[in-house]
């Protein structure tokens, strides 16, 4: 069984000012406070919720 591929994920600026949109996403991904780290599978959809909130994400592969 191969292992799924993942993306690490830190929320790296506040949601304070953040779209409700952006909001929702950084939420779907798992994340809640600053600071934290999660890992994601790298999945289409996740991939896309990173893209629209990578000014406040940091990723690594």
């Amino acid at each position: 069984m191969s292992h799924a591929k993942t993306v690490k994920l830190t929320l790296v600026k506040s949601l304070i000012g953040a779209k409700r949109a952006h909001r929702a996403c950084v939420h779907g991904l798992g994340l809640r406070r600053i600071n934290q780290t999660v890992e994601v599978l790298d999945t289409p959809s996740n991939r896309g919720m990173v893209n629209k909130v990578s000014y406040l994400l940091k990723c690594e592969a």
